[in-house]
């Protein structure tokens, strides 16, 4: 039976629509991003951080950042669970990179809205 990282009772359907709902996300922010920089050859700095103080990708970035944390977290879970059968090192793997995502992800969040 497959058990959900998210809940234990949706037998992993949850996991799977949010992994496809944040590689979509993930997908349409990219490929904007380069457009724009195709679009747009040989930016400045000031251009950059022209872009990125606008509060509207600043909201995308965030989107961006969250969907690379739980696409990341669901994938690594669910191979962690698979492969590694000994319950303490799979409790302290998915410990340990559950606080590295947190960690990037908080400090993603404090570069961008630095900016």
């Amino acid at each position: 039976m497959v058990k959900s990282v998210l809940s234990v009772n949706r037998q992993g359907f949850r996991d799977w629509a949010i992994q496809r709902v944040t590689a979509i996300l993930m997908a349409v922010y990219s490929v904007v991003l380069i457009a724009y920089l195709l679009c747009n050859p040989g930016l400045s700095f000031a251009e950059w951080h022209g872009l990125f103080s606008q509060n509207w990708i600043k909201v995308a970035t965030l989107l961006f950042i969250l969907s690379i944390f739980y696409h990341a977290w669901i994938g690594v879970w669910t191979v962690i669970t698979d492969y590694i059968n000994c319950f303490v090192v799979r409790a302290l793997l998915n410990s340990l990179i559950l606080l590295m995502l947190i960690a990037c992800f908080f400090w993603g969040v404090l570069i961008l809205w630095s900016v």
